[in-house]
C-alpha cells in the first residue's frame, strides 16, 4: 500500500506541471550518444509519446553524426572538419541526406509509433520545413572558408508543424534544409534545433547530452546547477567554471531566450526517463536556463 501511494504521490506531483504545459511546444534536440545506444533511445521516445499523450506539444529535431561517419567510412569517404564543422562535398551531402534525412529520420518516427504515438517524419521525401542559405565560416584573415554543401536555418514552415502538433502528430525533423536554387544543405543539429524552437516560440527547447547540466566543478556530476539565468551563465563562463564545448552551446541558449523561447534545459540524454524528470518535477534532473527577470 505504502508503494502505491508513493506512486500517486508522484503522479499528484507531475500534474501541476502537466496543467501547465498544456498545449505547450517543447523543442527536443536529439543526437549524440543517445542515438547510439537502442535502451536510451527508446526510454526517450516513450517519455516524448507521455508527453504527447497528456497535451504537450513535443517536436522532435534530430542530428546522426556517427551514422552518417559510419557511413561514409563504408563509402571509402574521410570526414573533414573545419573549425568543428564537418566540410560536406557533394558525395557526403548524399550520404548525409540517406542516412539522416531518410533512414534515421524515418525509423525515429516508426519508433514513435511503435511506442503507441503518432509521428511524421519530415524530410525531403515527404514535407520539407527547414530552409535556409549557404554557411561560410570566417578565415583568419577575414576571407569567407567554404563548407560545400553546409547550411544555415533563415526560414521554418511553422503552418506545417503547427498543423501537425494540433492534430496530435509529432513531428520529426532532421538537420539538412533547401536553399532558394533547391540544393539540400546539412546544418548543424543544434542550431536546427533553436531556428525551429525560435520559430515556434516554444515553451522549451531541450538539448540532451552527454553530461547531467552546468556543473559549477565540470567533474563532479553533484555540484550540478539546476537552474540558470542568463547573467549566471555569463558569471560561470567568466570564471571558467563553464569552459570548452560547453561555452558555445550555453551562448547559443542565451541567444535563444533572448528570441522567445522560454527555457533551455540541458540533460543528461541517457538517463532513464531523464525528459520526463527534467520537466514533469519540482528539482529536475538537468540545468534549465532562464532570462534575467525584467
Amino acid at each position: 500500500m505504502l508503494d502505491a501511494v508513493s506512486k500517486a504521490d508522484v503522479l499528484i506531483e507531475a500534474l501541476g506541471w502537466i496543467r501547465q504545459f498544456r498545449d505547450r511546444i517543447i523543442v527536443i534536440k536529439l543526437g549524440g550518444s543517445v542515438m547510439e545506444d537502442p535502451h536510451a533511445l527508446g526510454h526517450l521516445l516513450i517519455d516524448i509519446v507521455f508527453m504527447e499523450t497528456v497535451g504537450m506539444r513535443p517536436v522532435v529535431v534530430h542530428g546522426g553524426g556517427a551514422a552518417i561517419s559510419r557511413a561514409m567510412a563504408d563509402a571509402g569517404l574521410e570526414a573533414r572538419f573545419i573549425q568543428g564543422r564537418r566540410y560536406t562535398d557533394a558525395a557526403a551531402r548524399d550520404i548525409v541526406e540517406r542516412v539522416l534525412a531518410t533512414e534515421t529520420n524515418e525509423y525515429l518516427a516508426e519508433r514513435i509509433e511503435q511506442f503507441g504515438g503518432r509521428a511524421a517524419p519530415l524530410n525531403f521525401r515527404t514535407t520539407n520545413v527547414l530552409f535556409g542559405e549557404r554557411l561560410t565560416l570566417d578565415g583568419a584573415n577575414g576571407e569567407a572558408i567554404d563548407l560545400g554543401y553546409v547550411g544555415d536555418v533563415t526560414r521554418v514552415d511553422r503552418a506545417t508543424i503547427d498543423n501537425l502538433c494540433y492534430a496530435g502528430i509529432v513531428p520529426v525533423i532532421p538537420s539538412m534544409c533547401l536553399d532558394a536554387q533547391g540544393e539540400k544543405l546539412n546544418v548543424n543539429a543544434d542550431t536546427a534545433a533553436q531556428a525551429v524552437a525560435e520559430s515556434l516560440g516554444a515553451e522549451k527547447l531541450v538539448f540532451l547530452s552527454d553530461v547531467n547540466g552546468v556543473r559549477r566543478d565540470k567533474r563532479d556530476a553533484e555540484t550540478l546547477i539546476h537552474s540558470l539565468t542568463g547573467s549566471e551563465a555569463l558569471e560561470l563562463i567568466k570564471s571558467g567554471a563553464i569552459d570548452s564545448g560547453m561555452i558555445p552551446k550555453v551562448q547559443a541558449c542565451l541567444d535563444t531566450l533572448d528570441r522567445g523561447v522560454r527555457k533551455i534545459h540541458i540533460i543528461d540524454g541517457r538517463q532513464r526517463h531523464s525528459l520526463l524528470l527534467e520537466v514533469y518535477t519540482s528539482s529536475g534532473v538537468g540545468t534549465e536556463i532562464i532570462k534575467d527577470p525584467a
